[in-house]
């Protein structure tokens, strides 16, 4: 067949069907990592799982885009999104380009660790590397209440923290020490994944933020730019940008709860604290 009629051919087909043209998939990656409420499903490795396999086990791939626009969350979560971005990429032999968009900080940052280059907007913020642990204490609320608090343990660590019960300094060290451990873990991937890092690392491992072009000097990112143009620029004009969407979970779940009296109020509750509770993740940030 003349090359001239195939390749007639071939722009008749739909572009996901074209050998010719260079794809790229992207998966979205964004808000708080962890579980948000249990009616509002925040980023964990079982809900992005199934996008990143898909987008991975695309067959001729020159590479896969990652946005990624987080304020952290669990450590753990965050950890094993970016093992699994690894381990993916090293199966499938394609580099990993991560494009930040507002934030990629805290366990936001370690997932864009996992890429083989971090291209953020020059005003995005990134970092944010250390560990946090918040909470409040309602001692003297249950007090003036006149409310009595009976707890009953098998281990004198089992009610630590006890949020209805005054600090104890026992509980603090421990839980400085999970910190440090915790702490320990992340500085370490990021230094073994970004060995350009520049400036003082006092600094750098500070839990502090900074601009894209802050963490462009200091080694945080590589380049400024956004996934379109990167992408153009890379793999030419004709580039295919197929974006792989993740599937929320609780759909089912969802619709049978409605069927129960009283049920849309309370999900309707749920889904308002859990959206206060990732504004207030986001506001840390002035965002």
């Amino acid at each position: 067949m003349p090359f001239a009629f195939r390749s007639a051919l071939r722009a008749l087909l739909p572009a996901r069907l074209r050998r010719d043209r260079p794809v790229v998939p992207v998966v979205r990656l964004s808000g708080p990592i962890g579980a948000v409420s249990p009616l509002r499903q925040g980023l964990s490795l079982g809900a992005c799982a199934p996008a990143l396999e898909r987008a991975f086990g695309i067959p001729g791939i020159k590479a896969v885009a990652i946005i990624i626009n987080s304020p952290g969350g669990s450590p753990a979560q965050s950890h094993l999104i970016h093992r699994r971005i690894r381990a993916l990429a090293a199966e499938a032999k394609v580099p990993v380009l991560a494009f930040v968009e507002d934030l990629a900080a805290s366990g936001g940052y370690m997932i864009a660790c996992a890429a083989d280059e971090i291209i953020a907007d020059p005003s995005s913020l990134v970092g944010s590397i250390g560990v946090v642990s918040a909470g409040f204490g309602f001692q003297g609320l249950i007090e003036r209440l006149g409310v009595e608090r009976r707890v009953h343990t098998t281990g004198p660590s089992k009610a630590m923290l006890d949020p209805f019960r005054p600090e104890d300094p026992a509980d603090i060290a421990r839980l400085k020490d999970i910190q440090a451990d915790v702490q320990a873990l992340f500085s370490e991937l990021v230094r073994e994944r970004r060995p350009r890092l520049s400036g003082d690392p006092g600094d750098v491992f500070s839990g502090a933020v900074w601009t894209g072009r802050q963490g462009l000097a200091l080694g945080l990112v590589d380049s400024l730019g956004d996934a379109r143009t990167v992408l153009r620029e890379r793999y030419g004009e004709r580039v295919e940008i197929r974006l792989v969407e993740q599937v929320r979970g609780g759909i089912l779940g969802r619709l049978l709860r409605r069927r129960e009296p009283g049920a849309a109020g309370a999900e309707a509750l749920a889904g308002a604290l859990a959206l206060l509770e990732e504004r207030a993740a986001y506001g840390r940030f002035g965002l």
